[in-house]
C-alpha cells in the first residue's frame, strides 16, 4: 500500500471509464486530500488509499484501483513523466503476485470493485504483457473476482497474449497517441506505428470478431503537442469506430512535464479536448460523418461553441425541423436532441402529435432552450415563455 501511494497521481490521463473528464477531477481531489494529510502528518499513510478514481464503467460507477505495474521505462516518449532518464520520476516496480494481492485486500475491504491496470516498459513489451496479463489471471483465478477489470496493451504485444488479454477483461485499451506516423514520430520516436500500434488493433478486431471476445476497446491520443489537428484525431476516430468497432477514443489536453522535451510547451486548452469528445460522439452515437462537423479553416473546430450547435446555426437556423415528421437521423441533428430523446419522439408520435414545448419535456427533453430555435411543432415555430428570474 505504501508502494501505491508513491505512484500518487500517476495514472490521472490514463482514463478507465465512460466519463474521462470526471475520472480525472476524481484524481486530482484524491491527490489533494493525500497532499493534506501529508502536510499535516509529514507522513504518507497507507490508509489514504491512493489510486483510486471513481470509474463510469458498463456494470455502472464504481471505485476502480489505477496502478502500474511498474513506473520504470525504456522507451523514450518526450512528453511523458515516466520516460527513460527523468530523474524526478519515482520508479515503482511491483511483483505480480504483490499487486494482485493488493487489488484483492481493497477489494475484499470495499474500498474498490474494479481494477485498471497499466505499465511502464522493461525488458520489451512482451515481457510486461506477461506480467500485467499474469496479474489479471491470479485477480480472477485465485482470488475469484468477477467484477470490472481493465488492461493495457503495450505496444508490440504478442497476439495470444491479445487474445488471452481479451479473455479475462471487459475493456482493453492500446495507445496510439498521434493520429498519423508523423505526428506518433513526433511524440515518440522509439515506437512504430503501423507494426506496434496499428496491427494490434486490427488483431484485436480480427480476435473479438472470429472468437466472440465481449471486451471492448478504447484508444487514446495526446492532444496539441506535436501540430495534430482535429481534423486528422476526428478523421482517424470515424474509421476507428467504423472499421474496428472501437468503444470510444481518449483525447488527453497536453500538459508540459518538467525535464522532459516537451517541457517548455504550452498547455493545450481543456476546451479543445472537450470539443473533441463532442465531435467524437457526434460520429460514434449519433450517425455524423467527419464531413458534418463545423471545422475552421485551419481544420480544427471552434472553441467558443458546441460543434452540434455550430452545424445548427449554419444550417437549422433558417430551416427549422418539423418534429412531427422528422426522421431519426434529422432529429439528431438538433441541439438538445441525443438519441434517447429521438427514440422517444418516434414512439410518441404513433399515439399524438407534439403542438407545444411541454411536450418534449414530459418524454425527456431536458435543455428546451437549446432546441427551440431549430425545430417547428405542428408548422408553427414554438412560442417560448421567458423565465422570470
Amino acid at each position: 500500500m505504501q508502494k501505491l501511494s508513491f505512484l500518487e497521481n500517476a495514472t490521472q490521463f490514463e482514463p478507465a471509464g465512460a466519463d474521462p473528464l470526471s475520472e480525472r477531477s476524481s484524481d486530482f481531489q484524491q491527490q489533494s486530500l493525500r497532499d493534506v494529510n501529508v502536510e499535516k502528518s509529514g507522513t504518507r499513510r497507507p490508509q489514504e488509499l491512493p489510486c483510486i478514481s471513481e470509474v463510469s464503467t458498463p456494470r455502472g460507477k464504481k471505485p476502480v484501483l489505477k496502478a502500474m505495474m511498474t513506473t520504470a521505462c525504456e522507451r523514450d516518449c518526450f512528453y511523458c513523466p515516466f520516460r527513460a532518464g527523468r530523474s524526478k520520476t519515482r520508479r515503482i516496480t511491483f511483483k505480480v503476485d504483490e499487486m494482485a494481492s493488493t487489488f484483492d485486500t481493497m477489494q475484499r475491504a470495499g474500498h474498490v470493485d474494479g481494477l485498471f491496470l497499466s505499465s511502464g516498459i522493461i525488458k520489451g513489451s512482451v515481457t510486461t504483457q506477461d506480467k500485467i496479463i499474469d496479474t489479471a489471471e491470479i485477480v480472477r483465478k485465485k482470488y475469484g473476482y468477477k467484477g470490472y477489470v481493465h488492461l493495457k496493451i503495450m505496444p508490440g504485444a504478442e497476439k495470444d497474449q491479445l487474445r488471452r488479454a481479451l479473455q479475462i477483461a471487459d475493456r482493453v485499451s492500446i495507445n496510439l497517441e498521434g493520429p498519423t506516423e508523423s505526428r506518433l514520430k513526433a511524440l515518440a520516436p522509439k515506437k512504430e506505428y503501423w507494426t506496434e500500434l496499428v496491427q494490434r488493433l486490427t488483431w484485436i478486431s480480427e480476435l473479438r470478431s472470429a472468437e466472440r471476445l465481449r471486451a471492448s476497446v478504447v484508444t487514446q491520443f495526446v492532444v496539441g503537442a506535436v501540430g495534430d489537428t482535429d481534423l486528422e484525431l476526428l478523421s482517424l476516430s470515424e474509421k476507428l469506430y467504423n472499421q474496428l468497432n472501437l468503444k470510444r477514443t481518449y483525447y488527453s489536453a497536453f500538459s508540459p512535464i518538467e525535464q522532459t522535451p516537451f517541457e517548455n510547451l504550452g498547455a493545450t486548452p481543456k476546451m479543445r479536448e472537450h470539443r473533441l469528445y463532442q465531435s467524437s460522439f457526434l460520429l460514434r452515437d449519433y450517425g455524423w460523418n467527419v464531413e458534418d462537423l463545423p471545422f475552421d479553416r485551419d481544420t480544427n473546430l471552434p472553441l467558443h461553441i458546441d460543434p452540434k450547435a455550430a452545424w445548427a446555426e449554419e444550417h437549422l437556423i433558417h430551416a427549422p425541423i418539423e418534429i412531427n415528421h422528422a426522421d431519426r437521423q434529422q432529429l439528431l441533428q438538433i441541439p438538445g436532441i441525443g438519441p434517447k430523446s429521438a427514440d422517444a419522439i418516434v414512439a410518441a408520435r404513433a399515439t399524438h402529435r407534439f403542438t407545444e414545448l411541454s411536450h418534449l419535456s414530459n418524454i425527456g427533453v431536458k435543455n428546451i432552450e437549446r432546441t427551440t430555435p431549430y425545430i417547428l411543432l405542428n408548422g408553427k415555430a414554438p412560442h417560448q415563455q421567458l423565465s422570470l428570474f
